[in-house]
């Protein structure tokens, strides 16, 4: 059976967590390859809700193995209460069942203050940063001065790497963001008193994951974020700091790429963003606000209300070529219950040219107006049906316009939060 890695295709908030999960029961190994505590995935378990920022989403599968891989940035403080708050709910009763890379960086607390210092001297110019310290802990990582999971367990390399990393980052913290310096005990004693809680998860995560793949084991490639906030190909700078596409997912945990075989995008059937940056969908209107509230548009990490659009065929074509997509998983097609007509953009019009490719010029895409084809909505509630030949006769004609415009299968529809709100065509894992 193929391997499955499941990326975002738009700006994030897709629906990932809840297709993690229900794709996690055809799965041996779950891993996380990217991002960070910035990324939240929301899993709806029969009346229970679960955030997961860092864990991957099939922790709340017993028998299942999930690994955070080397191109995650590590928060340990917000692991350890993550975890906390997974086994108070009664899940992961077996500590055995998560492996963290050694390979893995760590989110530093001078991270978090550099963040959000930059944010707020940006003023109006500011990224929209959740500020968690996730780009601050990927440059370091870049500039090969950042701390990985397996440093704090040796107190000699963590004592030289955070006296060396304080120099600088304090002249940087005073001198440039007028804000406070870190003492280098009051860090390290941290970090000391954290370690233990965390040293069970230590390991080698690439040759577990190798030898799991040897043995025929069915891995599923858990991203973060999505394809518009990937660093290269999304709308820079407003993106995140690492590589959200699905090549990561080969770099991120240190196999090979021939192991990636069915690339699921997830997109919801309307579009959204958190934080600034271009959108050229977006609807500031009544039709927004009611994506926005039948919807329960709030950031999962935040908490921050997303803006909302219409389908962007642009983008999601974009994650298609970047990504190679093999299958569509649709999500939140029970929101659009109740419009009367549907829209979705199939190009920008800029300077009375019609794009059809997303622009790299920023000053390009600002000028770009959305050109949209109207499709009939349906009034029906779609949340309790099960099978795709029961959807309204618009629902069913709109999923197979997105997949004619795209030139790709949809092999799920969600039409609901819950695990048993999916409507399912193609098993990724089959096909």
């Amino acid at each position: 059976m193929p391997n499955v890695v499941i990326v975002g295709t738009q700006w994030g908030d897709e629906g990932k967590g809840k297709i993690v999960d229900i794709l996690t029961q055809s799965a041996d190994v779950i891993v996380r390859f990217q991002g960070g505590p910035n990324a939240g995935h929301t899993v709806v378990v029969g009346e229970k809700q679960t955030i997961l920022h860092q864990v991957p989403s099939g922790i709340l599968h017993e028998g299942k193995q999930c690994i955070v891989g080397n191109g995650v940035v590590i928060d340990v403080e917000t692991l350890i209460n993550e975890i906390n708050e997974v086994k108070a709910q009664g899940y992961f009763t077996d500590d055995a069942s998560l492996l963290i890379s050694e390979k893995a960086h760590l989110i530093m607390p001078y991270h978090k203050r550099i963040d959000l210092g930059r944010e707020k001297k940006k003023g109006k110019n500011k990224i929209g940063t959740t500020g968690r310290g996730i780009g601050p802990a990927y440059e370091d990582k870049v500039c090969r001065n950042g701390l990985r999971f397996i440093d704090i367990f040796n107190d000699e390399v963590f004592r030289t790497k955070l006296e060396t990393n304080l120099a600088e980052k304090n002249f940087y913290l005073r001198n440039y963001l007028d804000d406070e310096p870190f003492e280098v005990n009051e860090i390290f004693d941290l970090f000391t008193r954290l370690r233990e809680k965390v040293r069970r998860y230590l390991g080698n995560a690439a040759t577990f994951l190798h030898d799991s793949l040897q043995s025929s084991k069915k891995v599923l490639f858990e991203g973060a974020q999505g394809t518009m906030l990937d660093v290269d190909h999304g709308t820079y700078p407003f993106v995140t700091s690492s590589n959200t596409a699905a090549a990561q997912a080969s770099l991120g945990c240190g196999i090979g790429p021939k192991h990636l075989d069915n690339i699921v995008g997830i997109s919801k059937a309307y579009t959204t963003r958190v934080g600034a940056g271009p959108f050229p969908t977006e609807l500031e209107d009544e039709t927004g606000t009611f994506l926005r509230d039948v919807g329960g548009e709030y950031g999962a990490t935040t908490g921050r209300p997303r803006r909302c659009g219409w389908f962007d065929l642009v983008t999601v074509n974009h994650a298609v070529r970047t990504n190679s997509i093999t299958h569509l998983i649709i999500t939140k097609l029970d929101v659009l219950s109740g419009l009367k007509t549907i829209k979705a953009c199939t190009g920008y019009r800029c300077q009375g040219e019609i794009l059809t490719d997303f622009p790299t010029d920023f000053q390009v895409l600002e000028q770009c107006e959305p050109v949209y084809e109207e499709l009939p909505g349906w009034e029906e509630d779609v949340s309790k049906i099960t099978s795709f030949d029961e959807l309204p006769g618009a629902a069913k004609d709109y999923i197979k316009y997105l997949e004619e415009k795209t030139g790709i299968p949809v092999s799920m529809v969600s039409v609901g939060t819950r695990r048993a709100q999916i409507i399912t065509l193609i098993d990724p894992f089959e096909k």
